[in-house]
């Protein structure tokens, strides 16, 4: 046993599964890290992080961790939230009036949507807990998803600014009344935009200077600097022969030059030190290295389900490859609630989220542990390695 109260034998299982990822063909590479009571207990990299250049997988590589990029733009608005700028049931409409009179899709068909009015504006906790009504394109299971791909809401590819893309996002219809059911959207991305709007600096200047800087997160950024570019790591789908296919080659990918619009919901790359240190800011309850960014009060509130039930009550029995059945959802985090309504090892009260690239992290405070899992296979729902990471990584602890 180390000084984390894991058995380093058992730790090593995450040596054979990681090993056999690779040796299939399912994955390039990974990394997997483990730390508890402030010990990083297990941090190993197996494989490539660029099979064209046999570039291994090492722990300073760059990985695009999507929508691992919520818990940073939920804290920035949290941050602005403790300044008193407005209250979580506010409208957002204060200050984004585009978002007034929103109608809700109710049916209909490509040719005729049918809708009705919007019961109630969208609030900041609509769209911190994703049950503001918006969507995501890619989902691909409404008629709405389908008008967001047709006008190309898109935070990822868009090339213009945040506003014009948050603002054509308004214009399209609901595909719940707000806070009635959680569905998974640009919510995120919408909150990137308040941060510009309420702090008066650009989105990403906010981010840098108020949290990516202050916590030492050397490497984290919307885009990867030239001297960086080869610590990137190459993006694979599922090829149709079940081995990795190449979809964003690292010298050619777009991460390599300055965006136009920050995505919020998606848009930054970081390493696994970066994001530990992200967690164990987190798992501090809003304080690192003598730097303060959030109250105590605050960190357990985002922390706390704000659904009423789980997720799977909300209309999400599922959402990649996890049940959501026990996974309550706080302020920028899905929350766990009861590990055997989940079906999964964990605790009451861990919080966690991932990234459409298979990335994922968990930190759960009941046992001082933060997980964290990068690799960059797309889309995450391909295998279910995040979980069976969870079991590996909870089956070591043996105090």
């Amino acid at each position: 046993m180390n000084k984390a109260g894991l058995s380093t034998a058992r730790l090593a299982r995450i040596d054979d599964w990681a090993n056999e990822l690779v040796a299939s063909g399912k994955l390039a590479g990974l990394t997997a890290l483990v730390a508890r009571r402030g010990e990083t207990a297990y941090f190993k990299c197996f494989g490539l992080a660029d099979i064209a250049r046999a570039e291994p997988m090492a722990e300073n590589t760059i990985f695009r961790i999507y929508s691992m990029t919520k818990p940073l733009t939920s804290v920035a608005i949290m941050m602005l939230y403790e300044q008193g700028k407005f209250q979580l049931d506010d409208p957002i409409t204060r200050f984004l009036p585009c978002f007034a009179n929103m109608r809700v899709a109710t049916g209909g068909t490509r040719a005729k949507l049918e809708t009705e009015p919007a019961k109630r504006d969208i609030t900041f906790r609509d769209l911190l807990n994703h049950t503001s009504g918006l969507t995501y394109g890619f989902m691909e299971s409404s008629l709405v998803d389908e008008q967001y791909r047709s006008q190309n809401i898109d935070f990822q590819m868009a090339t213009t600014s945040l506003a014009d893309v948050v603002t054509r996002a308004a214009a399209l219809p609901l595909i719940a009344q707000p806070g009635e059911a959680w569905n998974y959207s640009i919510a995120t991305d919408v909150l990137g935009y308040l941060v510009e709007i309420i702090s008066g600096q650009p989105f990403e200047t906010f981010l840098a200077e108020k949290i990516i800087t202050p916590l030492g997160m050397v490497d984290t950024g919307f885009h990867v600097p030239a001297e960086k570019l080869p610590r990137l790591a190459a993006n694979y789908a599922r090829g149709a022969d079940g081995q990795p296919k190449l979809i964003d080659d690292p010298q050619t990918s777009r991460y390599g030059k300055p965006r136009m619009v920050h995505s919020g919901g998606g848009g930054l790359v970081s390493t696994n030190a970066d994001y530990l240190r992200f967690c164990e800011f987190m798992l501090n309850k809003g304080v690192l290295d003598g730097v303060r960014l959030l109250g105590r009060k605050t960190v357990e509130l985002m922390t706390c389900n704000h659904l009423r039930g789980d997720m799977a009550a909300m209309g999400q029995p599922r959402f990649s490859e996890s049940s959501y059945a026990g996974i309550g959802f706080g302020l920028g985090f899905s929350v766990m609630l009861d590990p055997a309504h989940a079906q999964i090892l964990g605790s009451p009260g861990e919080y966690a989220w991932g990234g459409a690239a298979s990335t994922a992290f968990w930190i759960d405070p009941q046992e001082e542990m933060i997980v964290i899992f990068m690799t960059q296979l797309m889309p995450s729902s391909t295998y279910p390695i995040r979980r069976e990471l969870r079991v590996l990584t909870y089956q070591a602890i043996i105090d």
